[in-house]
């Protein structure tokens, strides 16, 4: 079975991004998006710092979209789609993340192409924040992919963020609580299960533990570093934990464009038969940004 580890290693183009702000966070970002298309972490996003007095009224929404086409004796098509949504009022604050991934290929001359990624993510989260260095959050995620064998995959994660480091360029932050999530295998997983001889019911429940650090770094006001490690530990089976890796690294050549570069690392240690343990996501995305 294929893995995403196969996903879209082409550059993305963002058609239209559209920011109404009004007064500035403390990391709020003045660079250009990092091109990610791939929202569904499973588990914490770090969030905005608070503010001391509470006065923030900010409203930012990105649109993305894509493609990559070859035709002849390299037949092969990859479409990717993302946006979001973020509305900060007060110590208040709403997310919203939207992505698809599609890509076929043919492998063989001659031969008709095969899906080769198929994912579709959201997630929604709420923040509270409490103090400077504090906040609660609330996080849904969903996710569809093909070739994780899920037809559903939905994390509740509810949870506290602790600010370490709090500086105009660079802030460090450590996120902990638990996680629920609800797994609807495809049947394609099911029967591959099967045949190596090792059944797997048609859902499953997991109630884990959720550790995030993240560190981002605005270099200079053209160049901005940004990464973030999961680690999720199930509390019934010591064998079923993850790690999340994302890193991506923009800059910016004009105040219209820029050029991203992202890498994802997902490792899963228990997986479904026929299932890799590792799956990686590169991307190089040009970005325009109408503001």
């Amino acid at each position: 079975m294929k893995t995403t580890a196969s996903a879209l290693g082409v550059a993305t183009l963002t058609l239209l991004s559209i920011e109404a702000g009004a007064q500035t966070s403390l990391v709020s970002d003045k660079n250009a998006s990092s091109g990610k298309t791939d929202v569904s972490q499973e588990g914490f996003q770090k969030a905005q710092a608070p503010v001391a007095d509470g006065k923030v009224n900010e409203t930012d929404a990105k649109l993305s979209a894509g493609a990559f086409l070859s035709t002849g004796n390299a037949k092969a098509l990859a479409v990717t789609a993302a946006g979001n949504l973020r509305l900060r009022r007060g110590f208040d604050q709403f997310t919203l993340d939207l992505a698809a991934n599609y890509g076929q290929a043919s492998t063989t001359p001659g031969t008709d192409q095969e899906t080769t990624v198929e994912n579709i993510q959201a997630r929604a989260r709420y923040d509270r924040f409490l103090a400077k260095k504090w906040a609660l959050f609330a996080q849904e995620s969903f996710r569809k992919d093909r070739f994780q064998g899920l037809d559903l995959r939905l994390n509740f994660d509810p949870g506290f963020a602790y600010y370490v480091l709090i500086e105009e360029k660079q802030h460090l932050t450590f996120e902990a609580g638990y996680d629920l999530q609800y797994d609807v295998r495809t049947t394609e997983a099911i029967e591959a299960a099967e045949l190596a001889g090792t059944p797997v019911a048609a859902t499953e429940v997991r109630h884990a533990l959720r550790l995030f650090a993240g560190y981002d770094n605005s270099i200079n006001e053209h160049v901005r570093f940004d990464t973030g490690l999961e680690y999720l530990q199930a509390f019934a089976n010591a064998e079923n934990f993850r790690i999340n890796w994302v890193s991506s690294l923009t800059a910016s050549l004009t105040e219209a464009f820029a050029v991203a570069a992202g890498f994802t690392l997902r490792f899963d240690n228990n997986p479904l038969p026929a299932v890799e343990q590792l799956d990686t996501i590169t991307t190089l995305s040009l970005v325009y940004s109408l503001k």
